[in-house]
């Protein structure tokens, strides 16, 4: 059965889902979107995702053409089509056919998307044994030109630096910011583990708000760790006693080297391993 794609209120099959050449979110990035998962046929933090998405339109000036209880019916339903239980969400919007100049006045009708399919980002036994991370050379996005905090279309600084992780062999890469402080990884949020306490990089630092974060963050207060959101430099990846990636997609992922640097013994560490038990129980148990 050929895969649903919903677009502005009808579904078409994957090969025949189409938008117009002139969608601004195909000539200029101009467009916000969402990467969601569904565990057991229900949707993991789908108000904290429709908010993100409401909150990056509004950011760009974008009016989705629908309401957050018409979008959420529409995800449930190309689920259901789709006979998807668990699954990967990517909700697109676009500003809408336009002309070839930068003017989005000039466009109209913006576009909703919801594609519904199978994801793995990486394989079974990085979460096993960890992954390899190389801070790359592209710092991530100013937040005085574009806001990292907005998740739009336009993903080139971070495929730069995935591009430049990949040319030196690691399947992710750390972007720092235009303080040299740590930022985020190409497509995930970062934690340290140091003297017990689980450290990550505040909103400030030019990072995306991330949900697997938050969730990540709500678990560790949960079982009594102490959560501090503060600047961090390549100095405090480097001696950290463990450090881990969450993302949608990824959702909970240990790291054990970091430019060539291991983190401890290179292994996977105890605070880790338990927040990647605890987010499992979350999501497979609850999704809430």
């Amino acid at each position: 059965m050929a895969l649903k794609v919903f677009i502005s209120g009808k579904f078409y099959d994957k090969d025949d889902a189409k938008i117009s050449v002139f969608d601004h979110g195909l000539l200029y990035g101009d467009g916000v979107f969402e990467g969601i998962r569904s565990y057991a046929g229900k949707v993991f933090r789908m108000r904290q995702h429709l908010d993100r998405l409401w909150d990056s339109a509004k950011a760009i000036w974008l009016t989705i053409p629908m309401t957050k209880e018409e979008m959420a019916a529409a995800i449930e339903e190309t689920l259901r089509l789709n006979g998807i239980e668990d699954g990967y969400i990517r909700v697109v919007v676009t500003r809408g056919a336009g002309t070839l100049g930068l003017d989005p006045n000039r466009c109209s009708d913006p576009r909703v998307i919801i594609i519904t399919d199978h994801i793995s980002l990486y394989p079974k036994e990085l979460y096993e044994k960890g992954l390899e991370l190389i801070t790359v050379s592209t710092i991530r996005n100013h937040p005085a030109a574009l806001s990292p905090r907005i998740k739009s279309l336009n993903y080139l600084n971070n495929i730069l630096a995935k591009i430049e992780g990949l040319q030196a062999g690691c399947i992710e890469a750390l972007m720092l910011n235009h303080k040299g402080e740590v930022a985020e990884c190409t497509g995930d949020n970062i934690f340290l583990v140091r003297r017990g306490d689980l450290l990550t990089p505040p909103k400030e630092a030019g990072i995306l708000e991330g949900i697997t974060r938050e969730a990540v963050i709500e678990l560790a207060g949960e079982s009594g760790i102490t959560v501090r959101e503060i600047p961090l430099t390549k100095h405090d990846v480097y001696i950290a006693d463990e450090c881990f990636l969450t993302g949608t997609a990824a959702e909970i992922v240990p790291v054990v080297k970091v430019d060539s640097r291991p983190i401890q013994d290179g292994t996977p560490g105890p605070i880790t391993r338990d927040l990647m038990a605890r987010f499992h129980r979350l999501t497979r148990n609850h999704c809430t």
